[in-house]
């Protein structure tokens, strides 16, 4: 029985392929009008089918034209096998406008529109070049609140308004950004605290699942050289309570992005904690985190505006 015949084979469909990329039918078929970028042949009935040569070209042309380089040379590009974007004009600036396929809203970096326009087509390979690019050219603290952070907001929004099907764009995006902060902290330099101080402990308080914040303080304080224990989402009560007990913190971060789940109390009494011996006893900064906090009361506990403040605070702890 003869094998049926694969996609690559077969080919895609016009509006298959602009469902993969995230563009409009029409986009490709202007494309191919203007700029020769459709498919090299057709099947017997005249319909378009797009072949991974062809793809792979229409691909760079999303990337390129994301980016911010003009329709006529991004196609050029894309044909002679270029994915390097040339800026030009506004682009030079680094900022942009244009909102592309998510409601990013407002003046924005061009890095960001780029990366918002790959998350959408699910380019997963532009999403992760896009995100070391911009912690190689502006550094983390500006690559997370400038970059990372409005695209993160953007596909919320759009998954809060467009319901689950964008889903798979926000948890690629989570994905890629959370790599990236990884692999942003790289080789710590040497830890330069003293012998006798302890890490500074990042949780995010009972309840709470937005961790991403909380990794890239922890790449920041790492790229600082300082050390750091990393608990992530979620952590109960009692589990944090324990744990500040067995590691004696410098300081301990608790992140809270929804009202709902900051705890004055809960940050009260870590706070309060002391350990070692008697008349050298000490205790460790807490440091608010998060939308959460705003609005709760908690006295005399420190809540930095945005990853550069927290980590120049958690610095001179």
């Amino acid at each position: 029985m003869p094998e049926s015949p694969s996609p690559d084979d077969v080919g895609l469909t016009t509006g298959t392929l602009a469902r993969r990329l995230g563009v409009a039918p029409t986009t490709l078929r202007s494309w191919d009008r203007r700029y020769g970028l459709g498919p090299v042949s057709r099947d017997s009935g005249r319909h378009r089918r797009w072949r991974p040569d062809d793809v792979a070209v229409v691909e760079a042309m999303c990337r390129l034209t994301s980016a911010g380089v003009p329709p006529a040379e991004a196609a050029r590009a894309a044909r002679a096998g270029a994915d390097a974007p040339t800026r030009t004009g506004d682009v030079a600036s680094g900022r942009s406008r244009a909102a592309g396929a998510l409601p990013l809203g407002g003046d924005v970096r061009q890095e960001c529109r780029g990366l918002a326009r790959a998350a959408v087509r699910l380019d997963a390979p532009a999403v992760e070049g896009r995100l070391a690019a911009a912690v190689e050219r502006h550094g983390l603290v500006v690559a997370w609140q400038e970059v990372m952070v409005p695209a993160l907001h953007a596909v919320g929004r759009k998954w809060a308004s467009s319901g689950d099907r964008y889903v798979a764009v926000e948890h690629l995006l989570s994905w890629h950004v959370s790599t990236t902060l990884r692999r942003a902290a790289g080789r710590p330099a040497p830890d330069r605290r003293p012998a006798a101080a302890g890490p500074v402990v990042l949780a995010c308080v009972p309840g709470e699942q937005h961790a991403l914040p909380l990794e890239a303080l922890d790449a920041g304080l790492r790229q600082l050289g300082l050390s750091t224990r990393m608990f992530g989402a979620a952590v109960p009560a009692e589990a944090l309570v324990a744990a500040v007990h067995r590691l004696g913190p410098v300081a301990v971060v608790l992140w809270a992005q929804a009202r709902a789940t900051a705890s004055p109390a809960l940050a009260r009494q870590v706070a309060d904690m002391r350990w070692g011996v008697t008349g050298a006893r000490r205790g460790p900064t807490v440091v608010l985190g998060g939308p959460g906090w705003a609005g709760r009361p908690a006295p005399g506990l420190p809540r930095p505006a945005g990853l550069g403040e927290a980590l120049a605070l958690l610095s001179r702890a």
